[in-house]
Formats: C-alpha cells, sequence, structure tokens
C-alpha cells in the first residue's frame, strides 16, 4: 500500500468533519436564534461566509463537497419515495398542485431573469 492511498481517506474525513462542524454551528444558530429560518440555511450562510472571508480555504473542503454533489441524486429516492406513497391525495388535488408548481415556476424565473440582469449591468458599469 502507498503512502498516497493512506492519506487520501484521512483527507476525506477532516473535510467531512469540517462540512459537519459547520452544519453543527447552523444548528446550533437556529437553536439559539427565534427567528423563522431552517437549520440548514444558517450553516450554508456560514460556510459561504467563512469560505468566501478566507478564514476556511476551499481546498479544505473541495473533495469531499465534490463528492456530496455527486451523489446528492441518491439523497432524493426518499422524497420519490414518499411522494408516491401519497398518491391518493395527488390524485384528488391534481389540478390544485400543477397550478402551484407551474405558478411557481413562472415567479422563480422572472426573479432569476430580473436579478441576473440587474447583476448585469451592475458589472458593467465598473
Amino acid at each position: 500500500m502507498s503512502r498516497k492511498s493512506s492519506i487520501l481517506p484521512m483527507r476525506f474525513v477532516k473535510q467531512f468533519v469540517i462540512i459537519i462542524f459547520i452544519s453543527c454551528v447552523g444548528e446550533l444558530l437556529h437553536y439559539l436564534l427565534p427567528l423563522p429560518i431552517p437549520a440548514s440555511i444558517y450553516g450554508l450562510v456560514l460556510m459561504f461566509t467563512v469560505l468566501k472571508t478566507g478564514l476556511l480555504p476551499l481546498a479544505k473542503v473541495k473533495d469531499a463537497s465534490v463528492f456530496l454533489i455527486e451523489i446528492m441524486p441518491v439523497m432524493f429516492i426518499p422524497s420519490g419515495v414518499a411522494i408516491l406513497q401519497t398518491i391518493p391525495v395527488i390524485k384528488q388535488y391534481w389540478i390544485q398542485f400543477f397550478a402551484i408548481a407551474v405558478v411557481s415556476t413562472g415567479i422563480v424565473m422572472v426573479v432569476s431573469g430580473l436579478v441576473t440582469q440587474a447583476i448585469i449591468r451592475k458589472g458593467g458599469k465598473k
């Protein structure tokens, strides 16, 4: 066994520990602050902040982050199964669900486009 192959798993463990620690801090913030914001959002904002400020270099979490993004589709399997278990309810209210999906998708597309245009305009004025 080469030295490099024995170091690689430990690097992943360290990176996962950093990600989990920041997620736990997000959970703590959710517990301490009386705001209706999910703990995962606190964790994401905290991770973004420490990466953007340079307190945590990207290289310290990059490999574990890439792995988590690669396996993300697997994380949707439980949600898909739960939806399948609610088919009777979906059949009863499918028109409402469809309308909500179409309207919310339209709103997201419009807002995303407007924000993107505003950012492009602001970036062009430098």
